[in-house]
């Protein structure tokens, strides 16, 4: 197989990573795709650094033996535990591309009120968000909101009804009354909830995530590093595999991908 026709492989602790597969899929259409998703782990937000970052080291190992030639680390709690690692053992022989919480774009909206971060408590307190919050506080209120429990109901596929709504209404209603700018999506796995957010916060309050933002990084680094796939006259092809090793969880994940994102 040509070094350019060699997979992209994607990860996350669970399913929420089809979030950000699916605007890779959508941006560079001609790449083929693998994925992995650790569900049977999920959620990574609850788990101690050490045991994330060992957690994430051995699912690129599983990626590895897919013959990628980029890796995409598309969970926000894996990228802050294990970023700097993966970097400092791959990066000499392919990009290697994490996520983080769209705090930019929510900044540039200008907009009154609170910036909302819902996020997993371990992407919340890790150092690498911190000062991604200190560069921008100075001129916005910054409201990080830990959502405990939130990615086990989206791991079930529950993103649309009164249970998932009901959540969103405790942690976002008395926070819509103080005024909300914006609200950014701190995992990947929320992007899948966008609608039942919506719903609470209102159509006008913008509601961001990083999924465009690491793509655009990864189509970079895929120049960077000469490794575009040159077929531009084919779609290229997507293999998802996940730790449960269960057909409805991997039918899930199609169904995800294939689903439209508000």
């Amino acid at each position: 197989m040509e070094s350019e026709d060699r997979p992209i492989g994607f990860f996350d602790s669970g399913i929420g990573g089809i979030s950000v597969l699916r605007e890779a899929v959508k941006i560079l259409s001609n790449e083929n795709f693998v994925y992995f998703g650790d569900s049977k782990r999920a959620p990574y937000g609850t788990r101690t650094v050490e045991n994330v970052r060992e957690l994430t080291l051995n699912a690129v190992e599983f990626l590895l033996k897919k013959d990628i030639k980029a890796l995409v680390i598309a969970c926000n709690t894996a990228t802050s535990a294990a970023i700097i690692d993966l970097r400092e053992k791959y990066s000499k022989y392919m990009p290697v591309i994490g996520i983080e919480p769209a705090l930019k774009p929510a900044v540039e909206f200008s907009r009154k009120g609170k910036i909302v971060i819902m996020a997993t408590n371990m992407t919340l307190a890790e150092e690498k968000f911190n000062d991604l919050m200190k560069k921008y506080n100075k001129n916005s209120t910054i409201k990080p909101l830990p959502c405990p429990g939130l990615v086990e109901l989206i791991e079930q596929g529950i993103i649309r009804g009164k249970k998932i709504e009901d959540y969103l209404k405790v942690k976002l209603i008395p926070l819509k009354e103080q005024g909300i700018a914006a609200v950014v999506l701190g995992c990947t796995h929320y992007p899948f909830i966008k609608e039942s957010i919506s719903k609470i916060v209102g159509d006008d309050t913008p509601i961001i995530d990083g999924s465009k933002g690491t793509v655009q990084q990864l189509k970079r680094q895929l120049v960077k590093y000469d490794i575009v796939n040159k077929n531009t006259g084919r779609l290229g092809s997507v293999k998802i595999f996940n730790s449960m090793n269960s057909q409805d969880i991997i039918k899930l994940s199609y169904r995800l991908l294939r689903e439209k994102i508000s």
